[in-house]
Parts: structure tokens; C-alpha cells; sequence
């Protein structure tokens, strides 16, 4: 199986791809200029694999929430790559990105609280726990607020849960009011297409994959433009 996979959601800017269990990837945490460097990327890997755009079985993408000008260039260079070689795609949550790769840096995680930084002080969040398939999934949906609206699933009461994502640099009243209920935080961790392209590969498998027209961004709030004071 080989997958592709993409990622511009965030400050970090990456490319990955999944060859028969084996991950290539490349990524740079920038400010900007990710359109700049996500095909250039992407042109590197195929090459170091010696493998073509007609030879993938799909490609993921990294569909949101996030930057509403990075989820958008993700979305559509997966969108122009799988149409142009006819080939499916998987969007896959930057949040349960984060889950994924924050679990492999905290031990012993199985549940996960991820909050990643919205701007206008709110935070993109959602719950994750560890499935079956060692893989970090959804629990209950994900959501936009306010850092003092975030809340854990009432049936998590008791257990260690542990938390990840730039909110909790951004907010520093997320960690406090939650501290009575968190163990370790890391503040640090961004989405990776690297992470990506390994969900996905379970989709893929699973037969969980779309047409081209539908690598769709997911924002999560609607009102990209805010008036001041709001």
C-alpha cells in the first residue's frame, strides 16, 4: 500500500508517505509561505521512493480545523493531485492528528484531551481515546469555544487523562481550570502529515476513501471575518 499524505493546517508544514510500513516525511514549522514548499515536498518524497502519483492507492490530507488559508491549500492540492491521477483521498482531523503523535511522546496514554490554538481566544478541541487498534480515536464531537467552555466526556470522571496542543501555550487559564482533572500536558506538539498517513492507512484498508470533489476543508466555525470587540 502506498498513501500519500499532506498537511497545512498549522505552523507546520508537512509531507509524508507511507510505502508498505515504511514512512518517509519531511515537514518545517513556518510562519507562512506553506504553498511554497508543500509540492516541493511532495515532489522530493515520490522521487526518494522512486514511486509516481499514478502509483498510490490514495491520498490524505490533513482537512482541519486549523489556519482557514492552510486547511483550504491542503484540501486543494490534494483535491488537484487526486483528480489529476485519479486517485481517492482521506481526510483525516488535525485534531486527532495531534492525539496521535502526542500519544507517542506521553507514556501510557488512553485518553486525551486536545485543545489547538483557534485565534480570538477560543481553541479547537476534542476528546481521543486509544482503540483497539492502538490508534487514538474520537470520542464525542469536536468543537470551538472559549477556553473556559472546554469540558471532559462526564464517563472519563476517575481517570487519568492527559492533554496536548498549542491552546494550552496560547491559554494559560486552559491548564489551570483544568488542572483538578489532567495529568501531563503537552503544550508543544502540532499535526503531522507523518501521523496522518498512518490513520489513514486504516481507512484506506477499510475502504473508507472519497472521490477528489469531496477533500472538503472542515473549519469548525463559520465566521471566518469577526468584528472587533465581539
Amino acid at each position: 500500500m502506498k498513501i500519500l499524505a499532506l498537511d497545512t493546517a498549522t505552523e507546520n508544514c508537512s509531507a509524508a508517505l507511507w510505502v508498505d510500513g515504511s514512512l518517509l516525511q519531511q515537514e518545517v514549522e513556518v510562519p507562512r509561505g506553506h504553498a511554497d514548499l508543500i509540492l516541493t515536498m511532495i515532489d522530493e518524497l515520490l522521487a526518494q521512493s522512486s514511486t509516481t502519483l499514478a502509483g498510490l492507492d490514495a491520498i490524505a490530507f490533513g482537512r482541519g480545523p486549523g489556519s482557514f488559508t492552510g486547511v483550504r491549500l491542503a484540501a486543494s492540492v490534494t483535491q488537484g493531485l487526486a483528480f489529476g491521477a485519479d486517485l481517492p483521498v482521506v481526510p483525516i482531523s488535525d485534531l486527532r492528528a495531534v492525539a496521535e503523535r502526542a500519544s507517542r511522546r506521553i507514556i501510557a496514554t488512553q485518553h486525551m484531551l486536545v485543545c489547538n490554538d483557534a485565534r480570538m481566544h477560543e481553541v479547537y478541541w476534542a476528546c481521543f481515546e486509544r482503540g483497539v487498534n492502538g490508534l487514538m480515536s474520537p470520542v464525542g464531537m469536536e468543537r470551538v469555544s472559549k477556553p473556559a467552555d472546554v469540558y471532559l466526556p462526564a464517563e472519563w470522571a476517575g481517570t487519568l487523562v492527559n492533554a496536548a496542543g498549542r491552546g494550552f501555550a496560547a491559554y494559560g487559564e486552559l491548564g489551570t481550570n483544568l488542572a483538578p482533572v489532567l495529568g501531563t500536558v503537552d503544550s508543544i506538539v502540532l499535526p503531522g502529515a507523518g501521523e496522518i498517513a498512518e490513520l489513514a492507512v486504516v481507512e484506506v484498508r477499510a475502504g473508507q476513501v472519497l472521490p477528489p470533489e469531496q477533500a472538503i476543508p472542515v473549519y469548525l466555525r463559520d465566521d471566518v471575518a469577526r468584528p472587533k470587540g465581539s
